[in-house]
């Protein structure tokens, strides 16, 4: 079976997971195309590190306000009834418990809930960023990444190679091959996106995956460039 890496995959699973009310924050790269699938009739809060609670979508091309910036410094917007703090209050706001979900991306993550997203051992990073205090203060922290790295080994692991970012605080993984939940030190397949397959899947993972037992057959309608089919 051939497989086309889609992130669009992941960010639209992603999107159906939340509920009215609830405050999220979204990590930089993958994780920021979850707000563009997030249906219309669910109203969430969407809270960005750098001070911001309301946090809405890009702007379109040309309405760009360079005072408003999402934690990776990507041009933002800010929905009614959004507001802006300090770094003071924005993790007092994360440490404190008041975040539901965090949804961070990923080189690594292993099967105890480890990790690895902010360097690679010889190359230069700007730094753990808010990742580290999201981990830890978040209610469910979800680890968003393409299944496999560009060489076509997988990013979960039996257990990270590269330094952590956090121990044991991953809750679910989210790929484009399916759905995860860390439960046991194992991975729990909850989710199969097709045309992929639980054995497949196994099969391909450098990780043990255990199969659930009411495991669905789920097909996601996107394409990689993000178009609905």
């Amino acid at each position: 079976m051939e497989y086309i890496a889609n992130k669009e995959i992941i960010a639209k699973r992603i999107a159906g997971i939340f509920k009215t009310g609830e405050v999220v924050n979204l990590g930089i790269g993958l994780p920021t195309l979850v707000v563009k699938y997030i249906p219309r009739d669910v109203n969430i809060v969407l809270q960005s590190e750098n001070g911001i609670m309301g946090l809405g979508p890009a702007p379109a091309k040309g309405s760009e306000d360079r005072d408003i910036i999402d934690a990776g410094g990507a041009p933002g917007s800010i929905k009614n009834g959004g507001c802006f703090f300090d770094s003071a209050v924005s993790f007092g706001i994360i440490r404190g418990g008041h975040v539901d979900y965090t949804v961070l991306g990923v080189l690594e993550v292993d099967q105890e809930g480890n990790l690895a997203n902010f360097m690679v051992p010889g190359k230069m990073v700007p730094g753990m960023g808010g990742a580290m205090d999201l981990t830890t203060g978040t209610r469910v922290v979800i680890a968003a990444t393409l299944h496999f790295q560009k060489s076509g080994v997988s990013r979960m692991k039996r257990r990270c190679t590269l330094p952590l970012t956090a121990l044991r605080e991953v809750n679910k993984v989210v790929t484009d091959l399916g759905v995860f939940e860390v439960l046991g030190d194992r991975f729990h397949l909850a989710e199969c996106f097709s045309p992929y397959t639980p054995a497949w899947i196994q099969a391909h993972t450098d990780a043990d995956i255990i199969v659930k037992n009411d495991c669905r057959m789920v097909t996601i309608d996107v394409q990689p460039n993000g178009k609905t089919q």
